[in-house]
Order: C-alpha cells, then structure tokens, then sequence
C-alpha cells in the first residue's frame, strides 16, 4: 500500500524570517489524519532568512535528526555543543530528560534550508546527547547511504530507537531498489529533484507511507536526493 502526501498539502506558514512546511501535525498546525507514521513524528521543511533563527528554547523525549540542504545553520545547545550544520551533514541531538538549544542562520546574505525530522524515543527520560556526521553527495549516488541506525552502524549517527534511515541521490532513469523487510514500515521523503514509484511521480517535499509492499522501485526524474525511513 502507497500513501502519497504531497508537498502543497503540508501545513504551511510564512513568518517572513521563517517558510516553513510542515508534513505532520506540528505547533499551530493540526490535522488528525497526519500526526506522525509509526515512530516518525515531525518532517519540517524549513528555509530560514540570513541572520535569523530559533532563540533558546527547551525539548524532552524526541529524538531530533537535522538534514541541511543549503547554506549552513548555527547549533548551540545546553550540553555545551557548538556547531555549524551544511549540505552532508546528519546532525542527531537525542533531548531525553531536557535539554535547551538554539538554532540560527549565521550568513549574512543566503538563507538556510533544511529537515529537521523528529523521532519518537524508544524510552523517556533517556540522558542528553548529541552527534553530527558528514556522509559526501559521492557516498550517496546509486545507493542507500545509512545515515541514522540504532548501533551506529557503518558510520551513521545513533538514534534511540528501531528505525534505519538512508539517503540517496538518483540521477535520470537511474533506478534503485529497497527491499522492505517483514512487519516493516517505510516512509520516503523526496528532498529535491523529482522521482517515479509505482508509475506515480514524486516532487521535491512529497512523501509517501509505504506498508506491505516487499519491495520499493525508484527512478530518478533527473538530479534527485531522498531519505527513506525504515520503520517498526
């Protein structure tokens, strides 16, 4: 079974520092037919004018994955962390029992996009932590490059709970197979470019739920990046 959501029937708001689209049920946007698949809660896609950001501000039990796409965005958080996130970047900063950060575009002139993904824990109260990994656009073509995984296998970052996530770049008529194992869920976020599944076409912001189909077919529409959720 095949869920597409696409990307105009995201939540949206326009603060003019911050256009931001929302895939699931997020802050002032609420719709009960999207709040989450399986252990994935929040897809936001955001582009944050230069100089602007989220001032300090507090999360509890949610893992949260950052995926910039262009420019580059400021991280500053209570453990003492300081970073700056750009394009091959997987930043993973697991809130447990309370953590504060901030997050802010440092240009001066270009914006900043990104994902920023939010996943359920596998347990409350879990201790703060924070990790960051550069995978190159190289490791990602033709392939699904494992970015986030429960072990921290092959590199990626670790999250505190059962999902693998994977990222690839496709180029035009290049197909790529995912074999979805049994009692598992995948979701697939098309971050830029365009993509085919099932003879249906996938856009830059576009999504799709995908259950009880044992394996997944992708072309590429031409320069295409992608993140696929392999979910309990």
């Amino acid at each position: 079974m095949l869920c597409i959501r696409k990307a105009e029937d995201r939540g949206h708001f326009d603060h003019g520092w911050l256009n931001t689209y929302h895939t699931f049920s997020f802050g002032d946007y609420y719709d009960a037919r999207f709040m989450g698949f399986r252990d994935l809660r929040v897809i936001n896609e955001d582009w944050v004018q230069s100089g602007k950001g989220f001032p300090t501000h507090p999360h509890h039990d949610m893992e949260i994955l950052t995926y910039v796409l262009e420019g580059t965005l400021e991280h500053r958080d209570s453990m003492g962390n300081g970073s700056s996130i750009r394009p091959g970047d997987v930043q993973r900063m697991s809130a447990g029992k309370g953590v504060t950060h901030s997050e802010f575009n440092g240009s001066s002139a270009e914006p900043v996009h990104l994902l920023q993904i939010w996943i359920l824990p596998k347990g409350k109260g879990l201790p703060p932590s924070y990790e960051q990994r550069h995978f190159a656009d190289e490791q990602k073509k033709g392939q699904w490059l494992l970015v986030a995984s429960p072990q921290g296998n092959q590199g990626s970052v670790t999250v505190h709970q059962d999902v693998h996530v994977y990222a690839s770049r496709l180029s035009l008529n290049q197909e790529l197979f995912f074999q979805v194992k049994p009692n598992r869920h995948v979701w697939l976020q098309v971050a830029r470019g365009e993509v085919q599944i099932e003879a249906q076409t996938l856009k830059a912001g576009d999504g799709a739920a995908i259950s009880e189909m044992a394996n997944i077919d992708l072309r590429g529409m031409g320069d295409a990046e992608v993140l696929l959720f392999d979910l309990a």
